[in-house]
């Protein structure tokens, strides 16, 4: 090719490639491109491209990576995706460490919230496998004249930043709906300067949009039988760590707290079991909206947030304590359970059991660990209390000590409660089966817990880290100290308070605490911090000057522990660290981080079976106003029907394109956060179905026990509907004026969609 001077050229390449292996959720598969320039033969210029190839599909309501179908489950993180005392100065190590965490919670997928995140981030999650929505920089509304220009500039720049990143699936943009119009000219962008990237280009919401590729809500269910739908920030409950029911130390009551714009906030001041339980409630919404559950499917969603943040709060501290993990990526009980729910593509492909909690109960400690003196993990006393088990399982069987206390309540498909369960010493058991459970069904898997022994020790130990600990005066190291008993186990109970020392060549940067009414008080960078049900966590970081040094933990009744530790020399040569050889040390931005293949490649088999099949709806027919009456089956929650007020007239009959056996109307009725309506579903002349419809963050369900075959189904309402809200405390921050709670009753039926499965 001949090139002009001052003219450009833009050059394009292709050959056939065999053996390619296709990065795959925690298939962290990466290759590195080399590229030259010659000129008369002589290459002048080399770059090397890491990147990975995976297809991708979006259609149906559904995301398809490497032909294979994927619902999303997992978090909406803040783009810093900061630490305490650092922010987002940490080594890459730390990046892959956090992020492998969420990976390891069967997680696939972050949404970075309002900007892009950093280049640190987005290739570790390349070596990782996971999911990244990007965006570039919004709002939280559509905007116009320069602002607009601005925020299509800055998405053309992390287009072209990012495109060789292959975890990026998704272009967002904007934090909020806007108009078709923009979104047409952000796929130009898209379509300009990554053609053959394999990303989707859409906003928050865009329940309507006809140009939109991908959209969803923030906390609420959305289905579709075009588009893919997934949420953005749904289940904005908070708990901190330390909290682990009102039947342990501290004795936390659930939702006690501070109030919110006045009121008691019960979604921001849980207990650990608590929290744990409101996840699962929360996840079950999409799960019954999974890919197979027929036409009009939910995609997953992001649950904010992955780790405690630096970032506006609801709770009584003065950070956000929404996490699966605290700041210090410490898990929470929530994590576990999202662990067990969430192993699957799309339906359940490894079975999981995880009973919440701990099991040591009895008496008050004493003294006080707000004293620093030692905490006692004492095992007598008579709590009667409920214990949660989150499961795969059809049914759940519970032992305690070798005795059957029978089987748990089902709800919520994978929550299991065992309502009065009279605590004693010993072994906690839950084992799940396949329904019914028979003598000779084999259990699909289990958990227990246990009561330990009397706290003994502190335990220090380095949490794992490449092994060279560079002096380059950014390293940092991280050390997990624990209370426990002479077995070595973790006592939860244990709140005592510590003290640190540190000597020699590193600097300290401690860790992060709840303790204490003063909600300023998080003991950042203090060499004063309690332990947290049974653990806390501190960080040091290296000097520039190599060296060894030694960590050292007290505590009131204990045997003080220590850490030692050493740093590598790490020469600088024109302002960069380099190796013997002089060469730049790639590790220190994590080019030389090992990636991440554990899960394997993209199976080959389908991720879910058909369980549910739409029936088409033919006719529709009403004795109320039937303006708008089709609105209840297009496929677009941003229309409604609305009966005319008159109780006799809240009924809608539906004929159906063949006479058909329904086991679920699957209804998105008007006002579904806060109204119960009693219905009555027929089949025929037959009542299948008789109740008052759930609250819900998206859909109700009536599920048909007794299926009839039938051509015509009639909804009617059989009385006024209450209404109440039932997630007040569950808004956005940017919501000026609190949520009404004032019960009231009406008569008027109001659908937005529905659907007949058989």
């Amino acid at each position: 090719m001949t090139v002009a001077p001052g003219e450009t050229a833009i050059c394009k390449a292709q050959a056939p490639v065999s053996d390619l292996h296709f990065w795959s959720w925690g298939y962290g598969y990466l290759y590195d491109v080399k590229t030259e320039l010659v000129i008369d033969g002589s290459p002048v210029d080399t770059q090397i491209t890491r990147t990975g190839f995976r297809k991708t599909a979006f259609k149906d309501g559904m995301v398809w990576l490497n032909d294979r179908v994927i619902q999303l489950k997992g978090f909406a993180q803040r783009s810093t995706n900061e630490w305490p005392a650092v922010g987002i100065s940490v080594p890459a190590w730390m990046s892959d460490y956090s992020n492998r965490l969420a990976l390891e919670c069967n997680a696939n997928l972050f949404r970075w919230m309002h900007v892009t995140p950093m280049k640190q981030d987005i290739e570790s999650f390349d070596r990782l496998g996971l999911i990244q929505a990007m965006p570039a920089g919004d709002a939280e509304k559509d905007v116009s004249d320069r602002r607009w220009g601005h925020r299509k500039e800055v998405m053309r720049d992390a287009i072209i930043y990012n495109r060789n990143n292959p975890s990026i699936l998704f272009y967002e943009s904007g934090n909020a709906n806007i108009s078709d119009e923009h979104i047409a000219e952000m796929k130009q962008i898209r379509d300009e300067y990554d053609p053959y990237g394999g990303r989707a280009i859409g906003s928050r919401n865009m329940l309507d949009s006809r140009v939109a590729e991908y959209g969803g809500e923030m906390l609420y269910i959305n289905k579709s039988a075009t588009k893919p739908m997934w949420m953005m920030e749904y289940c904005r409950d908070e708990g901190i760590r330390r909290y682990w029911d009102e039947y342990s130390y501290p004795y936390h009551k659930e939702g006690e707290g501070k109030l919110f714009r006045g009121n008691v906030a019960l979604s921001y001041n849980h207990n650990q079991d608590r929290f744990a339980v409101e996840n699962v409630v929360r996840w079950n919404e999409y799960w019954m909206a999974r890919p197979g559950q027929g036409r009009r499917v939910n995609s997953g969603g992001a649950k904010i947030i992955f780790s405690d943040s630096n970032t506006h709060f609801r709770g009584e501290k003065n950070y956000r304590t929404s996490g699966d993990v605290d700041a210090m990526r410490l898990p929470k009980d929530s994590y576990f359970a999202h662990q067990a729910i969430w192993d699957g593509w799309v339906d359940t492909e490894q079975e999981h059991t995880y009973i919440v909690g701990h099991w040591n109960y009895g008496a008050s400690p004493s003294p006080i660990p707000e004293q620093s003196s030692p905490t006692r993990s004492l095992s007598q006393g008579g709590v009667t209390k409920p214990v949660y088990v989150v499961s795969t399982g059809d049914e759940v069987e519970l032992f305690l000590n070798g005795k059957s206390l029978g089987k748990g309540k089902r709800s919520n498909t994978f929550l299991f409660t065992f309502d009065s369960v009279r605590y004693e010493p010993g072994v906690l058991k839950a084992v799940s089966y396949r329904s019914p459970l028979t003598s000779h069904l084999s259990p699909l898997s289990s958990h227990q817990i246990e009561t330990v022994g009397e706290p003994a020790a502190i335990r220090m130990q380095w949490v794992e880290a490449p092994e060279v600990f560079r002096a380059d005066g950014a390293d940092i190291r991280m050390a997990d100290v624990e209370v426990v008993d002479a077995q070595g186990r973790r006592c939860p109970l244990a709140h005592d308070m510590l003290q640190f020392s540190l000597e020699g060549e590193a600097e300290w940067l401690g860790g992060l605490s709840g303790l204490g009414e003063d909600s300023l008080d998080n003991r950042v960078l203090s060499k004063e911090l309690p332990i947290e049900a049974g653990i806390c966590r501190i960080m040091v970081r290296s000097t520039t000057k190599a060296g060894r040094f030694t960590l050292t933990a007290k505590a009131a009744g204990f045997k003080a522990a220590t850490l030692s530790g050493v740093t590598t020399a790490t020469p600088v040569e024109g302002g960069f660290y380099v190796d013997a050889k002089g060469q730049p040390i790639e590790a220190a931005w994590g080019r030389e981080l090992p990636a991440y293949t554990q899960r394997g490649e993209t199976p080959r088999s389908p991720s879910y079976r058909n369980h549910l099949s739409t029936v088409t709806i033919t006719g529709i027919a009403s004795p109320s106003d039937t303006t708008g009456i089709w609105t209840v089956c297009d496929d677009n929650e941003q229309t409604k029907w609305l009966s005319d007020g008159l109780l006799q007239h809240s009924q809608l009959t539906f004929s159906l394109e063949h006479p058909a056996a329904i086991s679920q109307v699957a209804l998105r009725l008007d006002g579904f956060r806060k109204t119960s309506y009693p219905l009555e579903i027929k089949a025929g002349d037959q009542v299948v179905w008789s109740g008052y419809t759930d609250k819900t963050l998206g859909y109700a369900y009536c599920l048909i026990e007794k299926p009839v075959v039938a051509s015509t189904y009639t909804i009617r309402m059989l009385g006024p509907a209450t209404v109440q809200e039932a997630f007040a405390d569950m808004t956005e921050l940017a919501a000026r004026q609190t949520v009404s709670t004032k019960a009231s009753k009406s008569d008027r039926l109001g659908i937005i969609e529905i659907e007949f499965k058989e």
